[in-house]
């Protein structure tokens, strides 16, 4: 994954990028000077949280842009865009308390029989992607820690949060990923 200097530095950057958008509305450019590593394209989650409560959390699961790119545009989204939410405001600002989550890349979990998810999904290690047809849910490493999940219920909630029935996972037509996080505050 990357270096602890790189992710305080992309929490440094998260910060700076809502700070610049909700003062200009404009996109805060890259720059110069931050980790070379920085331009490897990995999957970023940013996780708004004001007085322990969530504020906002959006992300890229898949390493579709450098994890420089791909942390500007999801901490400004996870301010303004998350339509759980209303956005930001610079009042606000100061409340909040910052999570980058850099993403490896989703692996598919193959099973002969949906009872084999349990030797495979680690808590506290695993975060989950399950899709079936165009739905889509995912949710981070520290969600099942948090909430006190064990495997069937991070799976059932995992299943709830792409907007499909609880015990979807248990479908052979249910696709479920796991992927790993890395966490920087």
């Amino acid at each position: 994954m990357i270096s602890d200097k790189a992710g305080k530095y992309l929490v440094e950057l998260a910060k700076d990028s809502i700070k610049h958008y909700l003062e200009t509305g404009e996109k805060l450019d890259k720059g110069k000077g931050y980790p070379i590593e920085l331009d490897e394209k990995l999957g970023v989650f940013v996780t708004l949280n004001k007085r322990n409560n969530l504020r906002g959390c959006i992300g890229y699961a898949e390493p579709i842009k450098s994890a420089i790119e791909a942390t500007i545009d999801v901490a400004i989204a996870a301010a303004v865009n998350d339509p759980r939410f209303p956005q930001v405001t610079l009042d606000e600002f100061d409340e909040l308390d910052l999570e980058v989550t850099v993403l490896t890349k989703p692996e598919m979990i193959i099973v002969a029989h949906p009872d084999q998810y349990f030797e495979e999904i680690e808590i506290g290690r695993d975060g989950l992607i399950i899709q079936k047809g165009y739905s889509r849910g995912l949710l981070l490493p520290q969600v099942a820690t948090e909430n006190k999940f064990d495997i069937e219920m991070f799976l059932e909630h995992t299943c709830m949060k792409a907007g499909i029935s609880a015990d979807s996972w248990m479908d052979e037509s249910c696709d479920v990923y796991k992927f790993q996080g890395q966490i920087f505050e």
